[in-house]
């Protein structure tokens, strides 16, 4: 078996890799979120980890992973004798896939023994499996709804609940939640974020020679990987040691009146909600001094653990930025300071942000990790291994400021570049406000989301049918119904209900999916003046911030001058799509045609890769076509072949000023779905905005 890449041969990445060690020695801390770029190390750290966590006494043979010294009462391969001698085994790390089942993750009840028998036959899932270990989802910011729910239910209680019509099984299920993920691809939802303990931004190092030790290092494990953990076995053993150390410290950790108050002053200061940021910046700031060897909190654990603690938690939206002010962090710790501080033998140790892992600790040397000495050079040994200095804790991003905007808007602006950063002279967006709900008509069987109604796994019932493949969702009533006949057969034993295979049904299941929202917005000179871009802007936020709520991908596709341009293909990334929006440059002609015909080709793509996910096109213009031959006559056409495609439409109408052409509801009509204005896209300001989208497209159907 290949061991894993060792946990003390990581370089950089000190936030990472303290996150995880904190949670190592105080599993209440509540877990790691850890955020960053693809190939920077989030996976290997998380699994890395793993292997220093002490072992876990079991009782032998229980699937459950039951302590001996307190079995649980209700295990289902319980009860367990309370003298029971256990056996060791090392801390599990379970993955949980992305497109994972609900009986994957839960567990299977045999549901026929359970009717036929009434035998609670069990298999237990992945919540089973990590009890008492690491849960590891990577990717979680694209797990399915129902899962997060579930995930959502057992972290907060400790144990998981299988129901099938009547018949229940609980377990307990305590773990320690670690999940990464790629904000390009989209956002996690706010209940799921707050239930992680910790969170950590990581991004690949940006200095040639740390880059050039990270290859170095993963070269050498590639080629050699017993070799290579060989080498690193004595650090690795030293960083285990450690660890217990520091749990067996924990306990006797004073949380003084002072660093409480700078808690609860600094959690009220960053206005976050609830309670389980104070409590977790305690327990955080409590294992942080175990990690140093120190019995007492000090100002500077209060302080890394507001870092760690409470910048998910300032999320409002996925457009808020990420990070503290840590001035006012700062101000709020020295305004909440106390006596206490005097008591500390070391208030300003080393175990802060310049050196995470400092402090007088059970090694004698502190730090993070052990095989980083306090040097200012880098020496490289013979094995590969180079000896470098921990670099301090980078600032946290904040806010960029709005751009200056000239007097006239209209004017033509240069193409954005790079992460297109507000344009100068490109108009601000208006205040988001809450959308009207645009949905596709009819009946999909897309991802689940909560736009347009869809045949799903989960939601309410409308009929039932034999199972199609593995039985989903039984349903109890169907199934009895189709048993029925062959009750009193000859020849039965017995006095439970006889069930054939074929007697089984399982239920349909009407819920809400996920579409792809494509953006198709006019940048064109007619559009450019300051105020109508502005609130053009502010819908379309409005309309992506909606997005978001209902887990949908977006995409956004631009015009003006004489050609479109597709500036954001479709993504998870709503916070993406807005930044690209706020960079939007505006002026020239308006090649509407353009913009519909690329937007078509966009949807084309998509409809190839993710065929079952619907598409709703959001046209956002004035309706006026100019440049090129016959521009009216070939947006009509392009706009005809998108609703010969059976593309749902909407046209958000920005024309303005007393005198109005009516281009857009024009352009509406031929798309084959309504017309609205900035005022009728308000939640507020409509009554009745879908039955009109699927009654128009259902007159063009039919």
């Amino acid at each position: 078996m290949t061991p894993p890449y060792p946990f003390t041969a990581l370089v950089g990445q000190d936030d990472l890799r303290l996150a995880l060690l904190l949670n190592a020695v105080s599993p209440a801390v509540g877990g790691v979120l850890v955020r960053g770029e693809k190939g920077s190390a989030k996976s290997t750290a998380v699994r890395a980890v793993t292997a220093l966590m002490p072992e876990v006494e079991v009782v032998p043979g229980c699937r459950f992973s039951c302590a001996p010294a307190s079995p649980d009462p209700a295990c289902p391969d319980g009860p367990h004798d309370s003298g029971v001698t256990g056996e060791a085994r090392a801390a599990r790390m379970v993955e949980l896939p992305v497109g994972a089942s609900e009986d994957r993750l839960v567990g299977a009840l045999d549901i026929e023994r359970a009717l036929s028998d009434g035998v609670k036959a069990f298999e237990p899932g992945l919540l089973a499996d990590a009890h008492r270990g690491v849960l590891y989802v990577d990717e979680v910011n694209l797990l399915h709804d129902h899962l997060v729910d579930l995930l959502l239910d057992a972290a907060a209680m400790g144990a998981s609940y299988v129901e099938r019509e009547g018949v229940s099984v609980r377990h307990a299920s305590r773990f320690l939640l670690v999940g990464t993920m790629n904000p390009e691809e989209g956002e996690l939802r706010p209940q799921l974020l707050d239930r992680f303990g910790l969170t950590v931004e990581v991004a690949a190092s940006r200095e040639t020679d740390e880059r050039v030790e990270v290859v170095r290092r993963r070269l050498a494990y590639d080629d050699d990987p017993d070799g290579f953990a060989g080498r690193w076995a004595e650090d690795e053993r030293a960083m285990r040691e450690r660890i217990a150390a520091a749990r067996a410290l924990l306990p006797r950790v004073r949380l003084g009146d002072a660093a409480l108050r700078q808690i609860a002053a600094t959690c009220a200061a960053f206005e976050v909600d609830g309670m389980r940021a104070d409590l977790v910046m305690a327990r955080t700031a409590t294992a942080l001094a175990a990690w140093a060897g120190r019995e007492d909190v000090t100002a500077e654990d209060v302080r890394q653990a507001a870092l760690l603690a409470l910048p998910h938690r300032r999320r409002r939206n996925p457009f808020d930025a990420p990070g503290l002010d840590e001035d006012k962090l700062d101000e709020t710790l020295e305004q909440n300071s106390g006596a206490d501080e005097d008591d500390d033998p070391d208030p300003g140790g080393p175990e802060g942000p310049d050196d995470p892992g400092g402090g007088d600790g059970p090694d004698g040397g502190g730090g993070l990790p052990p095989e980083a000495p306090e040097t200012s050079e880098s020496p490289e040994s013979p094995d590969g291994r180079q000896r470098d200095e921990q670099p301090s804790v980078p600032e946290q991003g904040q806010p960029q400021e709005a751009a200056s905007e000239p007097s006239e808007a209209s004017a033509e602006q240069a193409p954005a570049e790079g992460a297109r950063a507000p344009e100068k002279g490109a108009a601000p967006a208006a205040e988001p406000f809450k959308a009207r709900t645009l949905t596709v008509p009819g009946l999909g069987e897309g991802a689940a989301g909560r736009r347009s109604r869809a045949r799903t796994a989960h939601g309410r019932t409308t009929g039932a049918r034999r199972p199609q493949g593995a039985l989903g969702k039984l349903h109890l009533a169907a199934t009895v119904q189709a048993a029925a006949p062959h009750q009193h057969a000859r020849g039965r034993a017995g006095s439970g209900l006889l069930l054939r295979r074929d007697d089984l049904r399982e239920a349909v299941r009407e819920g809400r999916e996920g579409n792809l929202v494509l953006f198709v917005v006019d940048a064109s000179g007619s559009m450019a003046a300051r105020r109508r871009m502005s609130a053009v802007k502010g819908a379309v936020l409005s309309l992506l911030l909606d997005a978001y709520q209902r887990r949908d991908k977006v995409g956004l596709v631009t015009f003006r001058r004489s050609e479109a341009e597709v500036a954001l293909p479709p993504t998870s990334s709503v916070d993406t799509a807005a930044a690209r929006l706020e960079s939007l440059p505006t002026g020239g002609r308006t090649p509407l045609a353009a913009g519909l015909l690329k937007a078509r080709e966009v949807l084309r793509v998509e409809r190839m890769r993710d065929p079952a996910r619907r598409p709703l096109l959001v046209t956002v213009t004035d309706g006026k076509a100019t440049g090129g031959p016959e521009p009216v006559v070939r947006a009509r056409r392009a706009a005809s072949l998108l609703a010969a495609d059976g593309t749902a439409s909407v046209v958000v109408d920005c024309e303005a000023g007393p005198v109005r052409l009516g281009l857009a509801a024009e352009l509406a009509r031929d798309l084959g779905g309504p017309a609205v204005t900035l005022d009728e896209l308000r939640a507020d300001a409509v009554t009745d905005l879908v039955r009109h989208a699927t009654a128009t497209h259902s007159r063009r159907a039919a």
